[in-house]
């Protein structure tokens, strides 16, 4: 009932939107005298504003059709090299004059969609050959696909690594950072050659003890009961979906907006300001903001349930009780997977601190394969979003890689009769 009250809503609100529309097109009609007047830009501008607010926003793309690789201009292709009932693998496909790094770069399943770190793919994508997790709108998925949980996660994770090895490195945003962190703990204990070379975690709930943030209060202040009966809602026809029970995304906005109402009014201010000004670049920054900070997908009820259990109300992976398919899940198994862990000092989703756990946890990885960066004056969005992320954190990324690829380089030129055996827990 709660998901077709949405749909309901959204109908209720075309009207107003063909209203504002047909204002708008009157406006700019090139006989109309009202155009001229100096308040038709602010007229135009709140039609704007009201429709990028209340329309439904269409899945963002990356839109990456070329990219500069030492002083050339050269075409990208976006192309599937996996693809899984709720996700696609994309490859980031360029001609290079030399090999890149392998990075893949794992998207969260926390509402947004994979779009949203189009800046870390375009800053990326020079110096690596970049993959990403494209993660696909529950609603969109079939019933008769099966279920995803968090189990099903890992499984992908690990299957994605097997299938991009060797030689990988791995970055984590968010949520995501649950998820190769297992994998990798797994594949590990089991000498799995396809471990990645190295690990980097922006950002994710870690340990949520640590600073806990206004997601983990509402995470640890409710029963699952009361989370299954007020966030966990059954698609509707005619989405393919139809019957499947999610997390909407809708319910996921709401509460994004409640958490940021300081930086979306920030934001709003300034795309104003930038159109009234005249600033195009200035406005189109402001409106891809909106496109993709207000376009949300559904999130598999089971996934979403279990995420809140497990990880923030158990805490399972930080104490180490977590396991997946009856195996436990220990961190400490991780010996040659290099660990870097990037946060942000003014996060209010991961708080400072959850992700710097990972450090404690992966207690066998050598010193002079770990670092960690804290991100001064930046927030949550900051980290994957932005100049912070574009200037600040992407270069240190760049050469954590570059140093790992290097001892990787150092290690094949070992006579092939030295076998070097497994780091203690000293380096």
């Amino acid at each position: 009932m709660m998901y077709r009250l949405h749909e309901w809503q959204n109908a209720a609100a075309m009207p107003f939107r063909l209203f504002f529309e047909a204002g708008h097109q009157a406006l700019r009609h090139p006989f109309a005298p009202a155009g001229w007047a100096p308040a038709a830009e602010a007229m135009t501008l709140a039609r704007d504003v009201f429709d990028l607010s209340t329309r439904r926003h269409r899945k963002p793309g990356f839109d990456l059709n070329s990219v500069d690789i030492d002083g050339a201009e050269v075409a990208v292709r976006e192309v599937a090299v996996a693809r899984k009932p709720f996700c696609t693998l994309l490859h980031f496909d360029c001609t290079r004059p030399a090999p890149a790094p392998k990075v893949l770069l794992l998207a969260p399943i926390a509402g947004h969609f994979a779009g949203q770190l189009r800046d870390m793919v375009a800053t990326l994508l020079p110096d690596h050959d970049v993959f990403v997790t494209d993660w696909i709108d529950a609603r969109e998925v079939p019933l008769s696909d099966g279920r995803f949980d968090l189990e099903t996660y890992i499984a992908y994770v690990r299957d994605f690594l097997e299938l991009l090895a060797p030689d990988l490195h791995v970055l984590a945003v968010c949520q995501a950072t649950i998820g190769v962190l297992s994998a990798t703990a797994l594949m590990a204990a089991d000498n799995h050659p396809a471990v990645p070379r190295s690990m980097i975690l922006f950002g994710g709930p870690i340990d949520t003890r640590i600073n806990p943030t206004r997601i983990d209060d509402m995470a640890t202040s409710h029963s699952l009961e009361w989370l299954e009966r007020t966030q966990i809602a059954t698609v509707p026809a005619p989405y393919p979906g139809e019957g499947r029970r999610v997390h909407p995304g809708f319910i996921q906005r709401a509460t994004f907006l409640a958490a940021n109402v300081d930086r979306l009014a920030d934001v709003n201010m300034r795309f104003m300001d930038s159109r009234l000004r005249g600033d195009r670049d200035g406005a189109e920054a402001g409106q891809r903001f909106y496109e993709e900070y207000l376009s949300v997908m559904d999130l598999p009820a089971e996934f979403y349930l279990q995420t809140v259990k497990v990880i923030f109300q158990e805490h399972a992976l930080a104490k180490g009780t977590m396991t997946w398919h009856g195996r436990t899940v220990d961190p400490a198994a991780i010996r040659d997977t290099a660990l870097m862990t990037v946060e942000a000092e003014r996060d209010d989703v991961a708080g400072a601190g959850q992700t710097y756990a990972a450090h404690a946890l992966c207690a066998n990885i050598p010193d002079a394969k770990r670092m960690h960066t804290v991100v001064a004056d930046a927030d949550h969005i900051d980290l994957f979003s932005g100049p912070h992320c574009v200037k600040t954190i992407l270069p240190q990324v760049r050469d954590f890689i570059r140093t790992q690829a290097t001892d990787q380089d150092t290690n094949r030129k070992r006579s092939p009769r030295t076998k070097k055996g497994p780091r203690s827990a000293d380096g």
